[in-house]
């Protein structure tokens, strides 16, 4: 598969050929939705916590007597019949959201998410992409030169860059990542992908297949 390679002005200079292995495999949406559920839930910390009667502060004398005041048996204040009272069955921060999905999975289902964008036209390469320092107003007129209609776009680095990092971070809808540590839900969640021609090598030598050892 080929695709155009761009400067950053936005000109096409090139083609640029990209790993049928990588970047044309095919979709298989429920491979990818259960990753990428997966994965979504893992990022998922489960701080909600809510108190139960017996962590609720009060309630420790019996609101009057069992029998003769006409009224119902109560033993607490703090029962979760009572306005302030306890929460039954309510969320513990003890929950625990991980799910387990084989490596072999993931790395499938990045390697269909970066097909479909190879194919759908989100994949844009670049020749080169690199700031002298950090810059957010270099990173914002670079991508405006690019073809990606103002919509969301993640930049794969093909190795840390602190200053196109901390250039990208101030602006909307914009994220930088490397290459090595993609997956699936983070190529999902931008429309489009802006990449230096570097980058392409890193996704090979880390997602491609292996040669078997002798």
């Amino acid at each position: 598969m080929k695709i155009n390679v761009y400067n950053q002005a936005g000109e096409i200079i090139g083609e640029e050929n990209l790993p049928e292995d990588i970047f044309g495999v095919k979709l298989n949406q429920d491979l990818v939705h259960q990753v990428s559920v997966s994965q979504t839930a893992n990022r998922r910390q489960g701080n909600s916590d809510a108190k139960d009667r017996a962590e609720v502060r009060g309630g420790g004398k019996k609101p009057w007597r069992q029998k003769g005041t006409g009224r119902s048996r109560h033993g607490s204040i703090r029962s979760p019949l009572w306005k302030g009272g306890g929460v039954t069955f309510g969320p513990q921060k003890e929950r625990n959201y991980k799910k387990t999905i084989p490596a072999k999975m993931r790395k499938k289902a990045l390697l269909m998410v970066l097909s479909e964008k190879a194919r759908g036209k989100f994949l844009l390469v670049v020749d080169k992409l690199s700031a002298e320092k950090p810059k957010t107003k270099f990173v914002a007129d670079t991508l405006k030169n690019l073809p990606t209609g103002g919509k969301t776009v993640l930049i794969v680095l093909p190795a840390m860059d602190k200053n196109l990092i901390l250039s990208a971070r101030n602006i909307a809808k914009t994220s930088a990542a490397q290459a090595k540590d993609l997956n699936a839900l983070d190529v999902l969640s931008f429309r489009y992908l802006v990449m230096p021609k570097e980058s392409i090598g890193v996704i090979v030598e880390t997602f491609g297949p292996k040669e078997p050892k002798n």
